[in-house]
């Protein structure tokens, strides 16, 4: 399982709890849109999950930004995600820079709603925030890798309710 988390805005702990703590725990692969905090955020999620795929955001300190990039790109369920934290210009901005990375994803964070927008060149996914959801639900995502390629995607809240299903195969 990839599970998708961001806009953590913590300065003592992860702050993850629940089925989001589950998660990060049962994934193969966390990924974090941005927004640790503080460099003792980071070394948390790490000690959490077997891989964590990191990038900036625009209030991680010094420490954060010297270990982690503004942007990254990887692959799970045959798909190429790219992750960032924001680009500025909304959705148009974001899918271009998924278009300029080659991706069928992209994740990002920021705004800390919980997003799924498949009406585009390029899929974009914003998990939301587990931590500060900001009048939003409280969420993370999940994606299960589909045999034939693709994932199978849910967006969850802290509480375990799936409140959004989805799947992205990867087909033009």
């Amino acid at each position: 399982m990839l599970t998708v988390v961001s806009d953590t805005h913590s300065t003592d702990s992860h702050r993850l709890a629940g089925r989001t703590l589950e998660a990060v725990r049962e994934a193969d692969v966390v990924a974090h849109a941005g927004d640790f905090m503080r460099e003792s955020v980071l070394d948390d999620f790490e000690r959490e999950s077997t891989r964590l795929l990191g990038v900036t955001g625009n209030n991680d300190d010094a420490g954060i930004r010297s270990r982690l990039p503004d942007a990254r790109n990887f692959t799970y369920g045959g798909l190429t995600f790219a992750m960032t934290h924001t680009r500025p210009g909304g959705p148009t901005a974001l899918s271009l820079f998924g278009r300029q990375r080659g991706a069928d994803v992209v994740l990002f964070g920021h705004s800390h709603r919980p997003t799924y927008d498949e009406t585009g060149e390029v899929t974009l996914l914003n998990p939301g925030s587990h931590a500060q959801p900001r009048g939003n639900r409280a969420a993370h995502a999940e994606l299960e890798a589909l045999p034939d390629g693709g994932v199978e995607g849910r967006l969850v809240t802290v509480d375990g309710d799936v409140f959004e299903s989805f799947v992205v195969d990867g087909e033009p």
